[in-house]
């Protein structure tokens, strides 16, 4: 349906209607996407705002072979990979969040585990392997269904869930707590 609207109102000449559109249906889940691939809320806002023109440029083009939504997370996806290769600076001990990082590996997570907060479970969540991050931070820090999460990585709804689950249990084990049923 969107698909159709968006074309029509290209083909009329109509682009920025079209772009309107598409950041209502949009905005939240390029946003979210890019903050999973980026970790950082800042650099997924500029993102997000590169997307939208990297859309509105490309609208004439889209013939609707693929899904809107296909088009936008590819589109996405790539922007935040070339962000990310952008900012590849060197980490450093003197960096507080690498230190925190260090520090909590060496004491180990029974601490952290004692109190855990909201943000010793974002360093937790920040140690899972980059798709299980990525389809966590999706889930439950962006409120996404395991369709959309599947939809906006480009990966099977099976393997969402998979991924979901190994994420819980890692999450689990690192602060050694028994399995906490509000993650599932």
């Amino acid at each position: 349906m969107l698909e159709a609207q968006v074309i029509d109102l290209v083909r009329r000449g109509l682009r920025d209607e079209a772009l309107v559109s598409i950041l209502r249906a949009y905005k939240r889940k390029v946003f979210g996407l890019a903050l999973s691939y980026l970790r950082n809320r800042e650099a997924a806002e500029d993102v997000a705002q590169e997307v939208f023109i990297k859309i509105w440029r490309a609208l004439p083009r889209f013939d609707g072979r693929a899904t809107i939504s296909t088009w936008i997370y590819t589109i996405t996806r790539n922007t935040s990979f070339s962000a990310i290769r952008a900012q590849r600076p060197s980490s450093s001990l003197s960096d507080p969040d690498v230190l925190a990082a260090v520090e909590m590996s060496e004491t180990g997570t029974v601490e952290a585990a004692a109190e855990m907060d909201g943000a010793a479970l974002l360093r937790l969540v920040d140690q899972l392997p980059a798709k299980q991050r990525q389809v966590v931070m999706l889930f439950y820090m962006q409120e996404q269904s395991h369709e959309e999460v599947a939809q906006m990585l480009a990966m099977p709804i099976g393997t969402v869930k998979t991924l979901l689950h190994r994420a819980r249990a890692r999450l689990e084990a690192a602060a050694g707590r028994a399995p906490n049923r509000e993650l599932q």
